[in-house]
């Protein structure tokens, strides 16, 4: 038993799981704030655009079905204003996160493409640089 919670103990403690568990936390809280975008700024002006539709309210309903002997039922619905509303709010999602990798990307490569320090030279190139700037005093 000991074995195993070493095992994920290193697991746990690696760089990687904490860093995908941080970015899920995160993005958790950025769906929700990306959500509110959509609900509370962006879709009631489309919704008023459209001549004063709210999109969550948009549904079919399907006809209640009346069985003798049984209690009434509700009549079930068909949201498809939720779903239009979730579309949007995952195509906003999926664009800001493309543009976050984006810049991370960018950002990473600028690291990489910085120039190196050029490499110190070699013995025989000292050796050989002296000797030149001997034969060029005399």
């Amino acid at each position: 038993m000991s074995k195993f919670l070493e095992d994920f103990k290193a697991f746990a403690v690696k760089g990687n799981a904490v860093d995908m568990a941080v970015g899920v936390i995160i993005g958790g809280a950025f769906g929700k704030i990306v959500s509110s975008i959509v609900d509370d700024i962006i879709m009631p002006p489309i919704g008023w655009l459209i001549g004063g539709v709210n999109f969550s309210d948009l549904k079919v309903t399907l006809p209640a079905v009346d069985i003798p002997g049984v209690e009434k039922m509700t009549a079930a619905t068909i949201n498809y204003g939720n779903f239009i509303q979730t579309l949007i709010d995952f195509i906003i999602i999926a664009f800001c996160v493309f543009l976050l990798v984006k810049a991370i990307g960018k950002l990473s490569r600028k690291k990489e493409e910085a120039p190196a320090a050029p490499p110190a030279p070699s013995r025989e190139e000292v050796l050989l640089t002296e000797i030149r700037d001997l034969l060029k005093e005399k």
